[in-house]
């Protein structure tokens, strides 16, 4: 066992390192760094809690560890860079998980005596703990089914939902009320198994209203209520690291989550409510049909196209990431630009499946982080761009987001490529993307269709370079 005093100075210095993890994670180049200090900050938190704060049960405990950090250790030996999102969303249901859990054993230890005011407070704190647990879990697995295509990505909106979303919010006060009421005569676990249930069935309806679009906003606020969950069971267990380790997460989840709201014009308070960007819009189905004929082309031309051209864009999106071809991109970029062509990569927000998938996919394939992009740095410069190279995108670059406002990804900013002077959009075939609509950046004059695997056909546009 270790005293109180070392168990203070290492909760303040795992704090730090958490700290500096999110400083460090805010920026390509010190990304690494910033997770080699979480790491470290993770490591101090946990052997300080296993010496300092633990006094039983130990066997269980360790037993635990292992199991866990060897499943966690598989997961991430085995993980597909496109499968992370999905990885990250069940990730934060065993957040959720964990608080539902913590909080059910809070509120059942025999050997707890609070009384009076600090009892209705400890209660109000174990009652929010279980209930955010309960919305990020539930919320997350059904994100966790989206992303991973075992859940359509269509969304679900049932009839007068908000009218549902309310009676299920004065639902959970008013049992809450009764949990603290009941808690205090030495009941209350009846309408906290109530609340429980409402919790989840909120966290499903929530996601499930959600479109495909949309989905990586919905990992990041997600991510945000992971936070708040892991701060709401440092209250519930008194654990000062736990409270600001939950808040620094929680925030700038939030705050990652407003940002990309305003880069795809949507409101805040929408995302908190659930199915933002999906209300009163024209169907998928819909928007669906052909608007035209494709003009298609072969590896061979788009090279000769690419090596005569002074400006060059390369726009990514989930299909480079399921052919795995931020490697021979990497190559074709050295190619050209050893040519003299000004290389450069547009990135949307939303861009893949989390925010920052393509960024992390492009620092995979070591491409130069000073040629890699925001869409608002980008955006004006396509009529000057001879052409754009659009691997896998669909969604990001559809003008009828700008053209039809009532539609499924109306008012979202895009990358607009058409205004250059040649878009090459490398497709499998004419699936529409995530949000299910139909693309008119495909039938515009000036686009080229390369049909194929991303990865294929860019090896044999190289070997054409």
């Amino acid at each position: 066992m270790i005293n109180a005093g070392i168990i203070t100075v290492s909760y303040i210095i795992a704090t730090i390192l958490f700290i500096l993890a999110l400083g460090g994670l805010s920026n390509q180049e010190t990304a690494r760094r910033g997770n080699w200090y979480g790491i470290s900050g993770m490591a101090i938190a946990l052997i300080a809690t296993v010496l300092g704060v633990v006094t039983q049960h130990y066997v269980i405990l360790m037993t635990a560890l292992v199991i866990g950090g060897a499943i966690g250790l598989m997961a991430a030996q085995r993980v597909q860079m496109t499968q992370m999102p999905e990885l990250v969303a069940i990730l934060h249901s065993l957040v959720g998980l964990a608080a539902v859990a913590v909080g059910f054993a809070n509120f059942l230890d025999a050997e707890s005596h609070f009384e009076g005011v600090e009892k209705t407070i400890h209660d109000i704190e174990t009652y929010l703990g279980i209930l955010i647990g309960a919305v990020t879990f539930s919320g997350s697995v059904i994100a966790f089914g989206k992303l991973s295509g075992r859940i359509g990505g269509a969304p679900m909106l049932l009839p007068a939902r908000h009218w549902l979303n309310l009676v299920m919010l004065l639902m959970v006060i008013w049992f809450g009320r009764e949990f603290v009421l009941q808690s205090a005569a030495g009941g209350g676990i009846e309408p906290l198994i109530v609340m429980t249930v409402i919790s989840l069935l909120f966290g499903i309806h929530m996601v499930m209203a959600i479109g495909g679009a949309d989905m990586p906003v919905v990992v990041s606020m997600l991510n945000s209520y992971s936070g708040w969950a892991a701060a709401a069971t440092g209250f519930m267990l008194s654990n000062d690291l736990l409270i600001v380790t939950g808040a620094l997460v929680g925030s700038s989840g939030a705050i990652l989550s407003y940002i990309m709201c305003r880069a795809m014009n949507r409101k805040f308070l929408h995302v908190i409510a659930g199915g933002f960007g999906t209300g009163g819009g024209t169907t998928a189905a819909a928007a669906s049909g052909e608007q035209g004929e494709v003009d298609p082309i072969e590896s061979e031309e788009t090279a000769e196209l690419l090596k005569g051209a002074k400006e060059v864009m390369i726009i990514p999106g989930y299909g480079m990431a399921v052919a795995q071809a931020q490697h021979i991109v990497y190559e074709i970029t050295q190619a050209l630009r050893n040519k003299g062509v000004n290389v450069r990569f547009g990135i949307h927000p939303v861009a893949g499946r989390m925010p920052g998938h393509m960024n992390v996919l492009l620092a995979e394939a070591k491409v130069p982080y000073d040629i890699v992009f925001e869409m608002d740095e980008v955006n004006e410069d396509f009529p000057d761009v001879d052409v754009s190279l659009v691997i896998g995108a669909n969604d990001i670059v559809n003008p009828s987001a700008l053209e039809d406002l009532d539609g499924p990804i109306g008012g979202m900013p895009v990358l607009e490529c058409w205004k250059g002077k040649v878009t090459i959009v490398m497709k499998r075939s004419m699936a529409t993307g995530y949000a299910g609509v139909q693309n008119p950046l495909f039938f515009k004059e000036n686009t080229r269709m390369l049909f194929g695997d991303a990865r294929e056909s860019l090896d044999r546009v190289f070997k054409a370079i």
